[in-house]
């Protein structure tokens, strides 16, 4: 009975200790795939399959890396094999690697079956609509798109793709577009794409607003808008009051006691001025942008924190008046950072 015993546990200790060296082996992958070294990596992975046939880190990692570079068909081969060895392991990221590399070997209609099918599997997954939103966008898909974008930002409310989507594509809706980046500089203000986001609210808070000479100002709203707002019209997101507000606090931007205000300073009357008309609409409208992101941005002012958040969304600018205020402000943006990091998503 004892030699039984010993033969029985020696494989299964040899077993474990070859999976163990082989994600020791995808884990050396991971490393050179992060430093670009894409076909060294692959050979790790390689290594990991022959110390454990079909391991699932190897072929999860192995199909990223080949989907890296750019050898789509074999990646889509390795994500075949890892879906039929392991169909009751998690395998979310096979079906995230497998759409995007049927979307860039240019067969979108394949990619979103498959992306479909990982939804029904993991519809918590957040990432799987956003990349199938990416996938109906360059098929001109907007709607639809916008739908998929707006369901991954409720799932994971800190990613920051799914926000500069949402921002990116209402642009024609100033004001969605401006809470959708501001929301994204909340929780991405150093990158290039937050400089980005950055400039299109800037540009959005001054649209229609000019100095025609010292003495005139002139402002342009879109009659469709006046026509909404003097209706108190209701409807799906609905922020026709919302944006001729801001139009008149921009044009306050050429008044005398503004003028020595930074550019800083101007914004945080803008916020004040949508937040609190965000908080008298907030009952009578409706629509996803009003009952996800108005809240938001509706407590933000209640918590006393729109100038924290003002300057931590201007960061980007490197100006001298906000660097300042971050040195000598750090409470007040950590407070910020608090709240915003423990608020409860509507």
């Amino acid at each position: 009975m004892r030699k039984f015993l010993l033969l029985t546990i020696i494989p299964i200790l040899s077993f474990s200790q070859d999976r163990d060296a082989a994600e020791r082996k995808v884990t050396d992958g991971v490393t050179l795939h992060d430093e670009g070294k894409f076909s060294e990596a692959l050979d790790k992975y390689d290594e990991a399959l022959k110390l454990d046939k079909n391991n699932l880190l190897a072929l999860s990692e192995k199909a990223m890396t080949l989907e890296a570079s750019k050898k789509y068909d074999e990646a889509i081969d390795i994500c075949k094999l890892a879906i039929a060895t392991h169909p009751k392991e998690d395998i979310k990221t096979i079906y995230l690697t497998y759409g995007n590399s049927l979307d860039h070997a240019q067969k979108p209609k394949d990619a979103i079956k498959i992306y479909d099918e990982g939804i029904k599997k993991y519809p918590e997954y957040y990432q799987l609509y956003f990349n199938k939103g990416i996938t109906l966008v360059n098929e001109k898909q907007i709607e639809k798109s916008l739908e998929l974008f707006q369901k991954s930002v409720t799932l994971n409310p800190n990613h920051a793709g799914s926000l500069n989507a949402l921002a990116a594509l209402n642009r024609d809706k100033r004001i969605i577009s401006i809470l959708a980046s501001l929301r994204y500089l909340a929780v991405d203000n150093k990158t290039s794409r937050a400089q980005g986001n950055l400039n299109s609210v800037i540009d959005l808070m001054k649209l229609g607003v000019s100095q025609t000479d010292e003495k005139n100002i002139t402002l342009t709203i879109d009659p469709k808008t006046v026509e909404d707002a003097g209706k108190n019209k209701k409807g799906m997101n609905n922020f026709s009051t919302v944006d001729m507000v801001l139009s008149m606090t921009a044009a306050l931007d050429f008044d005398e006691k503004n003028r020595n205000k930074t550019q800083c300073e101007k914004a945080i009357d803008k916020f004040e001025s949508i937040f609190a008309v965000l908080k008298e609409g907030q009952n009578d409208n409706k629509g996803f942008y009003w009952e996800f992101l108005a809240p938001y941005f509706i407590e933000m002012k209640e918590q006393k924190l729109t100038e924290p958040f003002t300057y931590i969304a201007f960061l980007p600018s490197q100006t001298e008046d906000v660097k300042k205020y971050h040195q000598d402000n750090a409470k007040e943006i950590q407070r910020f950072y608090d709240w915003s990091k423990n608020y409860v998503w509507k």
